[in-house]
């Protein structure tokens, strides 16, 4: 064989895992995000308790509680997807609300009781950002390195 037929024969196999689920726009629902998010994680490989797992959480938390109090749409869920790849993990959270898109991370006031959930996430994440969808969606997300 020639080299550049030996290169071409040459597969490389990536292993993308990928959890899909639709969860009710409540409080309930983003702690419900949050406890999937777990369950999953430790299906995969990523131990409970783990920085990856404690941090994925607290990123899965802060996005769905966004999703959940600033963007709900009454009688529309939003959806939880959880993507892991090779070295990394992508996390995303739609809602309906095309309109509400979440501001820059900035600190709040210091006697703010609010607000410092997309400063976790932007701590946390090593980048996150909003994707427009088909309207009325938008699409927040964050990726970890594991």
């Amino acid at each position: 064989m020639h080299p550049e037929t030996e290169a071409s024969a040459v597969q490389l196999s990536v292993t993308v895992r990928v959890f899909r689920r639709r969860i009710a726009a409540t409080r309930r629902g983003a702690r419900l995000a949050r406890l999937l998010s777990i369950q999953q994680l430790a299906e995969w490989g990523v131990p409970r308790g783990s920085v990856a797992s404690d941090a994925a959480a607290l990123i899965v938390a802060e996005l769905a509680a966004n999703a959940v109090v600033h963007a709900r749409v009454p009688g529309r869920d939003f959806e939880l997807v959880l993507i892991l790849r090779a070295g990394g993990l992508r996390i995303e959270v739609t809602d309906t609300r095309a309109d509400k898109h979440p501001v820059a991370a900035s600190a709040p006031p210091p006697d703010a009781e609010s607000g410092r959930g997309l400063l976790l996430v932007q701590a946390l994440a090593e980048r996150w950002g909003v994707a427009e969808g088909a309207a009325p969606r938008k699409t927040v997300w964050a990726e970890l390195g594991l």
